[in-house]
């Protein structure tokens, strides 16, 4: 599934939200403000940024705003491996919270490849998603030609670690071990680990503690769920093993998190 909007109509992005879905926001006119997770972003004319999937993030514009927000999921991108890894290159789409702005040299080029999507979405002519998945990896390649322009340096992830992160995502209540999560990815434990050390210099288990961690602040933030239930929504029998747990990962205690955000 692929949606196009004009940011200045997409009234949805005004308040709270989450979406399975991987979003990218143009700013084409004036400025606009955008919380992600727990972090605010300015985009000026031909900026750009991208929101992973299941991350809360809201607008903050003004009269003047304008531009397009691009929505797509991941079972329409990523039809194969290669897909799967342009969607994270250089942490595009990446679910370690490290959202950034990117200034699009080539906003001429870009604007009409979003406007292409648009024309396709709405006429529908024949292959049309095929069309819109063509100039999607286009607008991806080109935001990667940005960063690297401006010295970022090249990160290509693997897929398989991808499709792990991908499966810890989508099953956070149910709180998978690593042994069932390499099952259902038709690998194993050795492999994962070895994927996880390469890519974030941790084990594999403590990449899934990361991003456990991760929903339990946007569940505390954002939610307006008691300590017990986000407990619940990640998998937790006891809440006691729970709030151990959030303090040893971010350093402070659910409640002490939760008071500190909404001062």
């Amino acid at each position: 599934m692929i949606e196009w909007y004009r940011l200045e109509d997409h009234q949805a992005l005004l308040s709270p939200r989450r979406v399975m879905r991987y979003i990218l926001l143009w700013c084409t006119e004036g400025e606009a403000r955008i919380q992600v997770d727990e972090n605010e972003f300015q985009l000026l004319p031909n900026d750009t940024i991208t929101i992973t999937s299941g991350q809360i993030h809201f607008l903050q514009k003004n009269s003047s705003t304008k531009g397009v927000v691009l929505e797509f999921s991941y079972d329409f991108f990523c039809k194969a491996d290669a897909d799967i890894e342009l969607v994270f290159h250089n942490g595009l789409f990446c679910h370690f919270g490290m959202n950034e702005v990117i200034t699009v040299p080539e906003y001429q080029r870009f604007s009409q490849l979003l406007e292409q999507i648009r024309e396709d979405l709405t006429l529908k002519p024949y292959q049309y998603l095929i069309s819109s998945h063509a100039n999607l990896e286009l607008i991806l390649v080109m935001i990667n030609r940005a960063k690297i322009a401006r010295g970022d340096e090249i990160w290509k992830p693997d897929a398989l670690f991808l499709k792990f992160l991908e499966k810890v995502r989508t099953q956070f209540r149910q709180a998978p071990t690593l042994a069932t999560l390499a099952h259902q990815l038709q690998s194993n434990e050795a492999k994962l680990n070895e994927l996880a050390k390469l890519h974030t210099g941790k084990t594999a288990q403590m990449v899934i503690y990361g991003l456990v961690a991760s929903e339990a602040r946007r569940l505390l933030t954002y939610e307006k769920l008691s300590v017990k239930e986000v407990a619940a929504e990640l998998g937790f029998n006891d809440p006691f093993y729970f709030s151990n747990f959030f303090k040893k990962h971010t350093g402070v205690s659910p409640k002490g998190y939760r008071d500190k955000v909404l001062e």
